[in-house]
């Protein structure tokens, strides 16, 4: 997948040359790259903000550089255009399941008060990740990007690594257990080291399922059981 953002601070992507993403990076299956706006500011200064017609605090990012960094990524990625502002459909697993699908993208980061209001008709979709303010678009995009970039056949080792964690089927990641057996007294559940495989599934299941109703019933309300779900829910309900 080939990844161009548009950032007032492109030393903030530099993280992407770390870990599982920068190796990926290496492995040429993804290439990102990010571009700084200023550089396509006509100001002298290279100025990238005004005051707002109209008055108000704060101050707007120029159409000019903005759509002018646009049009020229435009010209080697074809990829959606996607600005991180608040007016956006929250970020979520099945959005980044879907963007993972996608061949290019094109990301821009906004700052200050928001962006000219013009500079809309050049973007094609908007994503938030929530109801909170930060002090930049980077912020959002850096979890954004790597959500997406881990789902790409071949970013991680083997497609269970995503296909079992939290949110990608729509419920919570089971409880993981790793070595002692036995930690101040504390017990790994002996179903996890019975060797029976089928038996560690279902047990997996039911409490990915368990958890999601407890810690997120938002989430377990959107839930479509499946038969074993319900079996399996009916006998824990039944050991009460």
């Amino acid at each position: 997948m080939k990844i161009d953002i548009l950032t007032l601070f492109p030393e903030m992507f530099q993280i992407f040359n770390q870990s599982i993403i920068g190796k990926a990076i290496d492995k040429n299956i993804l290439d990102i790259k990010a571009h700084n706006i200023r550089d396509y500011s006509l100001n002298k200064h290279k100025k990238v903000d005004d005051y707002p017609y109209g008055g108000g605090a704060g101050m707007v990012m120029l159409a000019q550089p903005l759509i002018h960094s646009i049009k020229d990524i435009k010209v080697h990625n074809s990829g959606k255009v996607i600005f991180l502002g608040p007016r956006g459909n929250t970020f979520t697993q099945e959005i980044a399941k879907e963007l993972c699908l996608e061949k290019e993208l094109i990301f821009v980061c906004g700052h200050y008060e928001g962006i000219d209001e013009r500079t809309y008709d050049y973007i094609d979709m908007e994503l938030s990740l929530g109801d909170y303010v930060l002090t930049g678009g980077e912020m959002a995009c850096i979890p954004i990007v790597d959500s997406i970039c881990r789902l790409i056949p071949g970013v991680l080792s083997c497609s269970e690594s995503f296909t079992e964690e939290s949110f990608y089927d729509g419920v919570l990641e089971y409880p993981h257990y790793t070595r002692p057996e036995c930690f101040e007294g504390s017990l790994v559940p002996e179903i996890l080291t019975s060797g029976h495989h089928e038996n560690v599934r279902k047990w997996r299941r039911l409490q990915s399922l368990l958890i999601t109703k407890e810690k997120r019933p938002d989430l377990f309300e959107k839930l479509k059981l499946t038969k074993e779900d319900i079996k399996l829910l009916s006998k824990a309900t039944e050991k009460k």
